[in-house]
């Protein structure tokens, strides 16, 4: 089997998901991407090598590069051992920022958006995401992560905001997704995962 993607123009991380998917529904096969970038090229590389698929590209002119990746039986196997470890995560996100990093908040607010739909595409979804301080601001404002978050809790992940940071911010009100909860909750919820990670 083999698929062809058009990745030029479309910003990271979103040729990887897309290729992802593709691999997804074969048992093996190869997944041609035409990408504009380098940098694309080599997140497709650590893609391919996190994954045990075969990799190599081409430069067909200055800003044309074509991928090509190919999943065998051999890889199959390695990636569902891979998997086995993943499904045994018990996941949970904090967010203590509506942005990503320190630095220029303008590219906060993109990195932010960029991570939240990266976790929405990958499998398995965490079992929680947690926000407090500016975080509930990512609960409360209509957009593209607050659907985001929306599709995430339909499959099941909990998503907690911080009632006292929605006060102080006056936002209460304004919650579109999940439950308004406390900082003893927020404690165990963070405290009795298997694994945790604090964007902020």
């Amino acid at each position: 089997m083999k698929k062809e993607i058009n990745a030029v123009g479309i910003a990271c991380p979103q040729p990887v998901i897309l290729t992802k998917k593709e691999f997804d529904q074969m048992d093996k096969g190869i997944v041609e991407i035409l990408a504009d970038n380098k940098t694309c090229v080599e997140n497709l590389e650590k893609f391919a090598n996190s994954q045990g698929y075969t990799f190599k590209y081409e430069e067909k002119a200055e800003d044309r590069f074509l991928v090509t990746i190919e999943k065998t039986e051999s890889s199959k196997s390695q990636e569902e051992n891979k998997e086995v470890v993943k499904s045994n995560n018990d996941l949970v996100i904090a967010f203590s920022s509506n942005k990503m990093g320190k630095g220029d908040d303008a590219l906060g607010e993109i990195l932010i958006k960029s991570f939240i739909y990266t976790v929405k595409e990958t499998s398995p979804l965490p079992k929680a995401l947690v926000f407090f301080n500016s975080g509930v601001f990512l609960t409360t404002s209509e957009g593209q992560i607050l659907d985001d978050l929306k599709d995430m809790a339909s499959k099941g992940v909990k998503i907690i905001s911080c009632g006292t940071c929605l006060d102080f911010y006056k936002r209460k009100e304004m919650l579109g997704v999940g439950e308004i909860s406390n900082m003893y909750e927020i404690y165990e919820t963070i405290k009795n995962a298997g694994n945790n990670i604090t964007i902020g």
